[in-house]
């Protein structure tokens, strides 16, 4: 089944084209800045998905990525009317991500109608996540009126981290149990995995919570916040304030606010030429990831595989050995090497012969696990 895939985050469109494995066509769409997102999005999908099939055959679905299924949704959906609408309701949990995504998923209905549709979502692969793990301590009205809760996020990478690496040990003879999966893009996440299903993980009700990321804070003191709130509310009144509090965590806070630069590459750079504000956003960064490796592995009770995955995670050897080097105790162990080889192979291996926890690099591929759940769905006969 041919599969247009519809990868919409908070700042480009991804859109693929694929058959089977099979990347017939692709491109990428910066995303246009609110509140001209919806219109302009809606004209700029149709335009490049009907130029991409210009000389490519019809896809036969279309699948989406949708960031936050809440406590509704846990597994791929038809899109309808009725489920559109169930979509709409959950905006307010992912606004950056969910409105540019609901756009193309209108844009995409009136430009290939008679193609069937699909939701597949960033949340469903954590709803195995046990109660110790996914409950707040929160009062208990709050978890059951509001249903706060931790969803998780990145799950579509994640799941294709670890069937990709379970692959792997299988073909080697080793076990498959135990895997932290490590997607480290400009959104982060760690997720442990025990026989393919999610047990913890440390994105939580938002994906701001967690690892330090590109212009998120990760993990904060609620206090800090709620702090920050009534400081901000003096000075610029309560609705601004909020405004003002949400815009800095989501797009002014992490390596951003740290070193003046998003891109981990950079601060790499300026980090080894010694400018001592890159270097204190390295080391945030590290502190941070080393320590909730070691989170995953307790949660797992040890740890076969680590793999590393998203742009910093496939594309900066420095992280992957800084962050792994205070982790011998738990038998992980680089092979400097294979580390800093060029990138090749889909799955790549770069642990050092004979240590008790394998380590990988995986190419990220969230269209091809969306394009599996999109088959499985329509495959089963279960949209009719």
């Amino acid at each position: 089944m041919r599969v247009l895939v519809a990868n919409a985050g908070s700042s480009s469109l991804k859109l693929a084209l694929l058959d089977g494995r099979r990347t017939l066509a692709s491109c990428t769409l910066a995303q246009p800045q609110a509140p001209v997102v919806d219109g302009c999005l809606r004209q700029r999908a149709a335009a490049a998905v009907a130029e991409m099939l210009t000389h490519q055959p019809s896809p036969e679905a279309v699948g989406h990525r949708i960031v936050h299924g809440g406590g509704r949704f846990s597994e791929a959906l038809l899109i309808d009317q009725s489920s559109r609408r169930k979509l709409e309701a959950l905006v307010e949990l992912a606004p950056l991500h969910l409105r540019p995504a609901l756009a193309v998923v209108d844009a995409l209905r009136e430009a290939l109608p008679s193609l069937p549709a699909v939701a597949c979502f960033d949340t469903a692969f954590h709803r195995t996540l046990p109660a110790a793990a996914a409950t707040y301590a929160l009062p208990e009205g709050w978890r059951k009126l509001y249903g706060v809760r931790r969803f998780g996020f990145h799950g579509l990478s994640h799941a294709w981290v670890a069937r990709s690496v379970a692959r792997e040990l299988r073909r080697d003879g080793g076990p498959a149990a135990r895997i932290i999966s490590a997607h480290l893009g400009a959104g982060a996440s760690l997720c442990a995995i025990a026989r393919g299903r999610s047990l913890d993980t440390t994105m939580g009700f938002t994906p701001l919570e967690g690892l330090v990321m590109a212009t998120r804070p990760g993990s904060v003191d609620p206090g800090a916040i709620t702090w920050l709130a009534r400081k901000l509310q003096r000075t610029e009144g309560p609705r601004r304030a909020l405004e003002t509090l949400e815009g800095a965590l989501e797009h002014q806070s992490g390596l951003q606010a740290l070193a003046g630069s998003a891109e981990m590459s950079t601060i790499l750079e300026r980090a080894a030429g010694g400018e001592e504000r890159a270097q204190l956003a390295r080391d945030v960064y590290i502190h941070r990831l080393t320590g909730a490796i070691a989170q995953m592995a307790a949660s797992l009770g040890g740890v076969d595989a680590i793999a590393f995955t998203g742009g910093v995670g496939e594309n900066a050897p420095e992280i992957r050995e800084l962050a792994l080097r205070p982790l011998a105790f738990i038998g992980a162990a680089l092979d400097e090497r294979a580390n800093r080889a060029p990138a090749a192979a889909a799955v790549r291996e770069i642990g050092a012969p004979g240590a008790a926890v394998r380590i990988f690099v995986v190419r990220a591929r969230e269209d091809l696990e969306i394009a599996r759940q999109v088959r499985a769905l329509l495959g089963a006969g279960r949209h009719g």
